[in-house]
Protein backbone atom coordinates (compact mmCIF):
# COMPACT_ATOMS: atom_id res chain seq x y z
CA UNK A 1 0.00 0.00 0.00
CA UNK A 2 1.51 2.97 -0.78
CA UNK A 3 0.94 6.71 -2.23
CA UNK A 4 -0.08 6.90 -5.96
CA UNK A 5 0.04 9.99 -8.69
CA UNK A 6 -3.57 10.76 -8.68
CA UNK A 7 -3.97 10.17 -4.66
CA UNK A 8 -0.75 12.67 -4.33
CA UNK A 9 -2.54 15.19 -7.40
CA UNK A 10 -5.74 15.30 -5.60
CA UNK A 11 -4.10 16.36 -1.75
CA UNK A 12 -2.23 18.72 -3.34
CA UNK A 13 -5.34 20.06 -6.07
CA UNK A 14 -7.83 20.10 -2.67
CA UNK A 15 -4.90 21.38 -0.03
CA UNK A 16 -3.29 24.08 -2.00
CA UNK A 17 0.05 25.39 -1.90
CA UNK A 18 0.88 28.25 0.78
CA UNK A 19 4.10 29.85 1.78
CA UNK A 20 3.00 31.11 4.94
CA UNK A 21 0.99 29.81 7.76
CA UNK A 22 -2.50 30.71 7.70
CA UNK A 23 -5.54 29.89 10.42
CA UNK A 24 -8.03 27.16 9.79
CA UNK A 25 -11.03 28.62 7.59
CA UNK A 26 -13.83 26.78 9.68
CA UNK A 27 -12.59 28.35 12.93
CA UNK A 28 -10.09 31.00 12.12
CA UNK A 29 -7.55 29.57 14.63
CA UNK A 30 -6.07 26.73 15.57
CA UNK A 31 -5.06 24.39 13.39
CA UNK A 32 -2.20 26.56 11.80
CA UNK A 33 -1.67 25.15 7.93
CA UNK A 34 1.17 25.59 5.52
CA UNK A 35 2.64 24.32 3.01
CA UNK A 36 -0.06 21.40 1.54
CA UNK A 37 -1.89 20.88 4.41
CA UNK A 38 1.43 20.15 6.93
CA UNK A 39 -0.08 21.45 10.40
CA UNK A 40 2.71 19.36 12.15
CA UNK A 41 5.95 19.06 11.57
CA UNK A 42 8.31 15.92 11.25
CA UNK A 43 9.67 17.15 14.30
CA UNK A 44 6.40 17.10 16.09
CA UNK A 45 6.09 20.83 16.59
CA UNK A 46 3.25 22.24 15.69
CA UNK A 47 2.66 24.93 12.44
CA UNK A 48 2.73 28.25 14.21
CA UNK A 49 1.53 31.60 12.66
CA UNK A 50 4.06 34.00 10.17
CA UNK A 51 6.01 30.94 9.65
CA UNK A 52 6.92 30.55 5.69
CA UNK A 53 7.99 27.57 3.74
CA UNK A 54 9.40 26.74 0.00
CA UNK A 55 7.28 24.52 -2.13
CA UNK A 56 9.89 21.52 -1.77
CA UNK A 57 9.38 21.71 2.25
CA UNK A 58 5.62 21.51 2.09
CA UNK A 59 5.77 18.89 -0.65
CA UNK A 60 8.50 16.83 1.70
CA UNK A 61 5.97 17.50 4.82
CA UNK A 62 3.13 16.04 2.66
CA UNK A 63 4.78 12.87 2.11
CA UNK A 64 6.32 12.68 5.33
CA UNK A 65 3.06 12.61 7.04
CA UNK A 66 1.14 10.35 4.68
CA UNK A 67 4.26 7.71 5.19
CA UNK A 68 5.10 7.51 8.53
CA UNK A 69 1.62 8.73 9.79
CA UNK A 70 -1.64 7.98 7.69
CA UNK A 71 0.01 5.07 5.95
CA UNK A 72 1.34 2.63 8.91
CA UNK A 73 -1.98 3.40 10.32
CA UNK A 74 -4.58 3.04 7.42
CA UNK A 75 -2.36 -0.48 6.98
CA UNK A 76 -3.47 -1.93 10.08
CA UNK A 77 -7.40 -0.66 9.23
CA UNK A 78 -8.08 -2.04 6.04
CA UNK A 79 -8.76 -5.80 5.77
CA UNK A 80 -9.10 -6.42 2.15
CA UNK A 81 -6.96 -5.62 -0.96
CA UNK A 82 -8.07 -2.63 -2.63
CA UNK A 83 -7.52 -0.87 -5.84
CA UNK A 84 -4.68 2.00 -5.95
CA UNK A 85 -7.19 4.57 -6.58
CA UNK A 86 -9.47 3.43 -3.64
CA UNK A 87 -6.13 3.73 -1.41
CA UNK A 88 -5.66 7.05 -2.86
CA UNK A 89 -8.61 8.38 -1.76
CA UNK A 90 -8.47 6.93 1.36
CA UNK A 91 -5.35 8.17 1.85
CA UNK A 92 -6.50 11.95 0.82
CA UNK A 93 -9.90 11.35 3.12
CA UNK A 94 -7.13 10.55 5.94
CA UNK A 95 -4.83 13.33 5.53
CA UNK A 96 -7.79 15.96 5.53
CA UNK A 97 -9.97 14.20 8.49
CA UNK A 98 -7.91 12.02 10.10
CA UNK A 99 -7.25 8.17 10.79
CA UNK A 100 -8.84 7.99 14.01
CA UNK A 101 -12.31 9.28 12.22
CA UNK A 102 -11.97 6.64 9.97
CA UNK A 103 -11.30 3.91 11.93
CA UNK A 104 -14.74 4.93 13.58
CA UNK A 105 -16.64 5.01 10.54
CA UNK A 106 -19.14 3.27 8.30
CA UNK A 107 -16.94 4.31 5.45
CA UNK A 108 -13.92 2.03 6.72
CA UNK A 109 -17.13 -0.69 7.86
CA UNK A 110 -18.16 -1.14 4.26
CA UNK A 111 -14.89 -0.83 2.28
CA UNK A 112 -14.02 -3.99 4.18
CA UNK A 113 -16.83 -5.39 3.60
CA UNK A 114 -16.25 -5.13 -0.12
CA UNK A 115 -19.45 -2.68 -0.33
CA UNK A 116 -17.58 -0.55 -2.66
CA UNK A 117 -20.70 1.36 -3.79
CA UNK A 118 -22.01 1.96 -0.50
CA UNK A 119 -19.02 3.13 1.09
CA UNK A 120 -18.04 5.32 -1.76
CA UNK A 121 -21.48 7.26 -0.90
CA UNK A 122 -20.56 7.76 2.93
CA UNK A 123 -16.91 10.30 1.68
CA UNK A 124 -19.91 12.77 0.88
CA UNK A 125 -20.65 12.54 4.93
CA UNK A 126 -17.50 14.49 5.77
CA UNK A 127 -18.12 17.70 4.19
CA UNK A 128 -18.38 20.09 7.66
CA UNK A 129 -15.68 21.67 9.75
CA UNK A 130 -17.27 22.90 12.85
CA UNK A 131 -20.20 22.13 11.94
CA UNK A 132 -20.77 23.84 9.11
CA UNK A 133 -21.09 22.48 5.51
CA UNK A 134 -17.94 23.88 3.71
CA UNK A 135 -17.78 23.75 -0.20
CA UNK A 136 -14.53 23.05 -0.69
CA UNK A 137 -14.89 19.60 1.28
CA UNK A 138 -18.06 19.06 -0.06
CA UNK A 139 -16.04 19.35 -3.48
CA UNK A 140 -13.00 17.20 -2.41
CA UNK A 141 -15.38 14.31 -1.15
CA UNK A 142 -17.09 14.08 -4.54
CA UNK A 143 -13.48 13.85 -5.93
CA UNK A 144 -12.42 11.12 -3.19
CA UNK A 145 -15.66 9.29 -3.98
CA UNK A 146 -14.79 9.33 -7.72
CA UNK A 147 -11.50 8.13 -7.77
CA UNK A 148 -12.70 5.14 -5.10
CA UNK A 149 -14.83 4.17 -7.70
CA UNK A 150 -12.48 4.60 -11.08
Amino acid sequence: MKLGDKGLQLIKDFEGFSEKSYPDPATNAEPYTIGYGTTRYPTGQKVQLNQTCTEEQGLAWLRFEVEETVLPKLKKLITRELTQNQVDALISFCYNCGVGNLSKSTLLILTNAGKFDLAANEFLRWNKAAGKVMKGLTRRREAEKALFLQ
